[in-house]
Order: structure tokens, then sequence, then C-alpha cells
């Protein structure tokens, strides 16, 4: 009975996935987003197969499904990453996939390591689930768009409970079949995951899946502002101009204390009507913009970018220099080099 219940629920799961395939190929998605939820979709579907006990692909391509299944935590890790704006460093993405890659060809084709390629592929998939549910947990204050703090409160839950479970279980149990039930727990959690993935997609959400403004046009209010908006908006600028931006690990929790508003009214006007998609972002506009007049300024030319950074309110040197090269597409040092010698 269950065996038959898992298997209706994995057949659901990869049609559900092979036509959310189809809507992505031909929707309006960024690419970034739409390159890490195809491999999402296509892994998720080799996985399904691959761990059923009913559906058996031919064994002259079964090593290869089960390579396409290794990468669902890299590609679930990807596709959360990118959805909330987070790029990881871009070496990051070749070596994690290329020690994927040598982990399974040890694990299928050099016998003699068994089972080395099994436990690399899940110590590495576990380090990529671990870090999405620290992104997408750790900096849910920082994020402005409510639909996604929402995917940032329950994505986890199902990246935990499905690839995190299934993980923790084949770390601790090897290669043993599960039982049945697990099984179709998996199964069922698969499910929910492809429907989370196409949610947005049925919606055709251009919010969270459409291009990401730049921060540096970003601060364009609307024509339309409330009496209250619009005292607000007031508010934040007199906040602003008197550089209350430099304050040290400044938090939207913290800006709303400071102005005595809600934080959910501050949160929707940065977001909507100032057209911020993260809080950090919003402080970066100001404190880059002050950053570059510093560096142009010929009075401080020797005042040290470590203290311009700590001045501005940055914790560390290389989070300032990730900032400004966001906002310029240049480093600190050589925006200050390009200034001078443009003079």
């Amino acid at each position: 009975m269950i065996e038959n219940l898992d298997t209706s629920v994995r057949l659901i799961a990869v049609g559900a996935s092979l036509l959310l395939l189809t809507l992505l190929l031909a929707g309006q998605v960024r690419a970034s987003i739409k390159l890490a939820l195809a491999g999402l979709l296509v892994s998720a579907v080799a996985y399904l197969v691959n761990s059923s006990t009913v559906i058996h692909p031919p064994r002259s391509i079964r090593p290869f499904v089960d390579l396409a299944a290794v990468f669902t935590p890299f590609w679930t890790w990807l596709f959360g990453r990118r959805l909330f704006e987070d790029e990881p460093p871009r070496w990051i993405l070749p070596i994690t996939a290329a020690f994927l890659v040598a982990s399974w060809f040890i694990a299928h084709f050099v016998p003699r390591t068994d089972p080395v390629g099994f436990y690399a592929i899940h110590i590495v998939s576990l380090a990529l689930v671990a870090d999405l549910l620290r992104v997408a947990l750790g900096e849910r204050a920082d994020d402005l768009v409510e639909k996604r703090r929402l995917i940032r409160l329950w994505l986890p839950v199902l990246v935990a409970a499905q690839a995190g479970g299934v993980l923790v279980f084949e770390t601790i149990a090897g290669r043993t079949v599960p039982h049945p039930a697990i099984q179709l727990l998996s199964a069922a959690l698969i499910l929910a995951l492809t429907l989370f993935a196409g949610l947005a997609l049925l919606r055709t959400d251009e919010e969270l899946l459409a291009g990401a403004p730049n921060p540096a046009v970003a601060a364009r209010p609307a024509p339309d502002l409330s009496a209250s908006e619009t005292v607000l908006k007031q508010k934040i600028e007199a906040a602003m101009e008197v550089g209350f931006y430099r304050t040290p690990g400044l938090a939207i929790t913290g800006l709303a204390d400071h102005l005595g508003v809600p934080e959910h009214r501050l949160r929707a006007l940065i977001n909507r009507r100032l057209g911020y998609r993260n809080f950090s972002a919003f402080l970066n506009h100001h404190r880059i913009a002050e950053a570059r007049a510093i560096l142009a300024d010929p009075n401080r030319v020797d005042l040290p970018v470590l203290t311009i950074a700590m001045d501005l309110g940055y914790n560390s040197l290389p989070t300032f220099n990730r900032a400004f090269r966001a906002e310029t597409a240049t480093t600190p040092t050589d925006y200050r080099r390009e200034a001078f010698t443009r003079n």
C-alpha cells in the first residue's frame, strides 16, 4: 500500500516538475534564476527516479541519473541564494560542482575507495543546505520584499525536512534502503518543494523572479505618495542628511525606532515607494555616495580606505569593498586613483 502511494506521489512530482520546466523555459524569468531552477527541477526528477524502489532506469544510464540526483542540494542552494539576491562568490560554483562530480566518479568507478565518494557527497551537500538556511533566516531582517520574507520562513522548513533530513539519514545509515514510509515522506516533500517553486511561476511573480533594479537608480519616489508616506519620507531624508546611515550595525529596526514609526510602514515605504529590495542596498546608496565624495576630496587623499569604511558604519574592509564595487563597478582604491588622474 505504502509502495503504491509512494510511486503515485513520485509520478505526480515528476509530472509537475516537467510541466514547471516547460513553463520556466518559456517564461520571463531572469537568466540566473532560470538556470538554477531548471537545474533544480531536472535534478529533482532524477532523484525521484533514482531513489524509487519501483521505477528503475536502464542499467547503462543509471550512474548518470545518479549524477543528476547528486546535484539536487546544489541546485536547491543556488536557486535559494539567487532568489534571495545573495549571489555566492563565483569561484565557489565551479569548485563545488567539480568536487561533486569527482566524488560521484569515485563512488561509481573506483570501488576500492568505497565509501569515500558517498560520504564526500553528503558532507558537501549538508554544507550547502546549512548555508542556505543561514542566508534564508539570518538575512531575513534585511529583506524588504514582503513575499520573499515569507518564503525565507517556510522554504528552510522544506529544505531542512527533505534535503537535510535525507542527507542526515543517509550519512548515518549508509546505503541502507530506507523504510517505505520514509521514502514516501521524502517524495511528498519533494513534491511540496516543486509546488513551492511553481507557485511563483504560475503567478508570474515579477517581484520575485524578474530582474532586480539597479540600487544606484532605485531611489525614485512614486508620484502618488499619501500624506503619511510623504511625512515619513521627509523623516527618512532628514535622518540621512545628518548621517544616521553611518550608525554601525544599523538595521531597519534601529531606523524605525529612531524615526518613531512602525517597522512595517518603514519597510513598505523603502521597498514599494523608494524601490529598494534590501535594507542594506538602501544604506549602501547613501554610504557609497559619501565614500565617493571622500575618495575624490584632495584634502583627504591620505585618509586610509579602512578608516573611511569604519566611519561610514561598515564592520570590515571587505564588506565595504563589496558594497562599493556593487555601486560603482570598481574598488575604492581604483576609484580614488582615477579621480585624481582625471584631474
